[in-house]
């Protein structure tokens, strides 16, 4: 799949980014996909050609960018037990200037680039996101109902905490099909039924599911937590989801 990559003009300045989409030209449905709290990397890059792959327009902005390009903070090629908490040490102070009003700056943003993209077509898009991108792609469905279709998050950071702006609480202002998939360390079983609880009270259609024998950060091939059989039903749960809500009265792109 192509691989490009752009800068993004946004409020703050501009946000480096790639995106990948299908070889052949033609229009497709936009996706973007918000990375975990490292940020961009080669197993990102992995994750958009294989979405691409399957007939999307897949957009994937750097969350850190008013810190500089990426990578903000240089990471290794595996990220292992010994090098996480000192690459989470440095980390952390950037992540936590990230605040909501910011992020939702920035969505407006990404979301207003990805539909003027001449390769994305008309029609709502999704927005996914990993770890800390779940919480985002939450934010961004709720900000934007009117366009975001899908939304989807894996092993995301907290998304019922007791501040006011906890992302559970976005629920009434979503308009979109949901899934999380979460690892099994990610929430306490009281957390997952209370966010199942305000998803099902604004009604919204959605799935919250722990994915078996998975650690936070299964998705991501580069560290310890990866885990294979989970990445496979991220992908079982993330197609279906993005066809239904995405591609109604589309040709389906050839499997």
């Amino acid at each position: 799949m192509p691989l490009t990559t752009l800068l993004i003009p946004t409020p703050d300045g501009r946000a480096d980014a790639f995106a990948a989409f299908p070889d052949g030209g033609g229009r497709h449905p936009g996706v973007l996909l918000y990375t975990d709290a490292f940020g961009s990397r080669p197993v990102l890059e992995e994750l958009a050609r294989e979405l691409a792959g399957h007939g999307y327009y897949v957009l994937v902005p750097h969350l850190h960018y008013r810190h500089g390009p990426a990578p903000v903070v240089e990471l290794p090629a595996h990220i292992d037990a010994e090098t996480r908490p000192a690459l989470f040490e440095r980390l952390l102070p950037v992540v936590e200037t990230h605040t909501t009003e910011r992020a939702l700056r920035d969505a407006e943003a990404y979301l207003g680039f990805l539909t003027a993209r001449p390769e994305v077509g008309d029609g709502p898009v999704a927005a996914i996101g990993y770890c800390l991108g779940a919480v985002l792609a939450l934010r961004t469905a709720a900000a934007r109902p009117d366009l975001v279709a899908a939304v989807a998050g894996f092993h995301p950071s907290p998304l019922v905490t007791d501040a006011p702006d906890s992302p559970h609480l976005l629920a009434p202002a979503l308009a979109a099909e949901v899934h999380i998939g979460l690892a099994g360390n990610d929430m306490t079983p009281g957390t997952i039924d209370a966010l199942g609880r305000a998803l099902k009270e604004a009604g919204v259609e959605h799935t919250c599911e722990v994915y078996p024998g998975s650690l936070h950060g299964f998705a991501m091939a580069d560290t310890d937590a990866f885990d294979a059989p989970s990445l496979r039903r991220h992908w079982d749960r993330l197609l279906p989801l993005l066809d239904r809500t995405l591609n109604r009265g589309r040709e389906r792109p050839a499997p």
